[in-house]
């Protein structure tokens, strides 16, 4: 069964009467959307690579801090080692009972002394000028002590048993501690200048990660809102669209139903003219022709012959009209019924074609509703005369059953089948418009050498008196 005109693909068992589209989406709303997302994840990644900027800069000035301090410290830890060391070398030079031994000790503090006025000069600039008055004096009281050191070693024994104690508890001791406790006061000073600047960096460091998070969270917003506007504004189109639709289908279908009906009156309207018109008159015809014939002598063959002629158009004329009429709206399908009607017309193809048609029926009621009877005979109709035509089929089956909650219409060839991919005809078009009409389906089974299927369920109607 091979329809006449093309169609869109479809798989080889389809629905018919699916919508088929192939229109792309409208690109402005896509764009729209990957320019705001894109947009805010730009935006994220920003804050991302800002912050880590900022941590690697935190991270820096912290390393350089952290070095300067241990810097300072080592310092500080280096002079009062040495501070402490001299004055230890020197109380037990005072307490030492041998008056030679003073070459080894003086040259040893002296050596002392140089590196912690060396380790003095290496501290690192400090920008505190409190910092820089403290290792003033720190450096003025090395001095003093170098000073007192030298007075204690130039003594003589008996000067340094009788002042060395005094000079050591009086002026050593005192000066040591002095040392040790600007040592406090300037590494004091450092870990709170290098505390505060850790405070100041982190500071910046907020307040860059808040201008960013914030930056990111309003422009976010704007972007989601004025996303959120346009996918309502879109939502709204599409709706209206949509029930413009839904509307214009409904108008088709109504306007389908119509034709239908249309049609279906115009055919009723010319098989009854045919018939009681044409028919009528032409069997006036044939009646005069008889009586003419009886009337002429028997002596004018020529006369009889063309008479004879005469009559024999008419019979067939007559015919004619009969096979047109019934074929338009067969008296049968309102005197008999649906099964009777679906028999006569599989003799017919059967009589006019060499495809033979088997027509079964199950639990076909014969008081069924006007409109069911014309739908299911014109579905078997166009799909019998599309077998006929094109498929080459020796045999088609029809099978109508009846269950509880449905009419089951199914047309079988074996012929060379089609490809419903390519092909869909206007007969399917007409066939589906009156299926849908009753709240119905029809699918459409069919492969390329496999023959063709046709399927049509109706919903079971509520029964009428006949």
């Amino acid at each position: 069964m091979v329809p006449s005109v093309n169609a869109p693909p479809s798989s080889p068992t389809r629905q018919v009467g699916e919508i088929e589209t192939g229109e792309r989406p409208p690109r402005g709303p896509r764009t729209i959307l990957l320019i705001a997302f894109g947009g805010l994840l730009a935006i994220m990644v920003a804050a991302g690579l800002n912050a880590l900027q900022t941590l690697r800069e935190l991270h820096r000035a912290e390393e350089v801090a952290r070095s300067q301090y241990l810097t300072q410290t080592q310092v500080l830890a280096t002079v009062t080692y040495l501070a402490r060391i001299s004055d230890g070398t020197v109380e037990r030079y005072v307490l030492s009972v041998d008056s030679a031994a003073s070459a080894g000790p003086r040259d040893q503090i002296t050596r002392q002394g140089e590196q912690a006025h060396t380790a003095l000069r290496n501290y690192p600039a400090s920008p505190d000028p409190e910092e820089q008055a403290l290792l003033k004096d720190m450096e003025e009281q090395l001095t003093e002590e170098e000073r007192t050191v030298q007075a204690i070693f130039s003594l003589r024994p008996e000067e340094r048993r009788r002042r060395g104690a005094d000079l050591v508890s009086q002026e050593l001791i005192p000066r040591r501690l002095k040392i040790q406790e600007m040592s406090q006061r300037i590494e004091d000073s450092s870990r709170q200048r290098l505390n505060e600047g850790m405070l100041q960096e982190f500071g910046a460091l907020q307040t860059r990660l808040t201008h960013m998070i914030l930056l990111a969270l309003v422009t976010g917003v704007l972007l989601a809102t004025a996303s959120a506007l346009y996918i309502l504004r879109l939502e709204r189109q599409a709706q209206q669209r949509y029930r413009d639709l839904a509307r214009s289908r409904h108008d088709l279908e109504r306007l389908s139903a119509q034709l239908v009906d249309a049609q279906e009156t115009e055919r009723k309207s010319l098989s009854r003219e045919l018939h009681d018109e044409v028919g009528q008159s032409l069997g006036a015809l044939l009646v005069d022709v008889g009586r003419l014939t009886n009337l002429l002598p028997s002596e004018s063959p020529p006369m009889q012959e063309h008479l004879g002629r005469i009559k024999a158009a008419a019979e067939n004329a007559v015919h004619t009209v009969r096979n047109m009429a019934l074929l338009l709206r067969p008296s049968m399908l309102d005197d008999l019924g649906l099964v009777p009607a679906l028999e006569w017309q599989g003799r017919e193809v059967s009589r006019r074609t060499e495809m033979e048609v088997e027509v079964q029926s199950e639990n076909v009621p014969e008081n069924l509703p006007d409109e069911y009877k014309i739908c299911i005979y014109r579905v078997v109709q166009e799909a019998l005369n599309n077998a006929a035509r094109h498929a080459e089929s020796r045999t088609a089956h029809v099978r109508v059953i009846q269950d509880n909650q449905k009419i089951e219409v199914s047309i079988v060839d074996h012929g060379r089948g089609f490809d419903p991919h390519r092909v869909r005809g206007l007969g399917l078009v007409g066939m589906e418009e009156r299926v849908k009409r009753l709240g119905g389906s029809l699918t459409l089974e069919s492969r390329p050498g496999e023959g063709t299927t046709v399927k049509a369920e109706l919903p079971r109607p509520a029964p009428t008196s006949s």
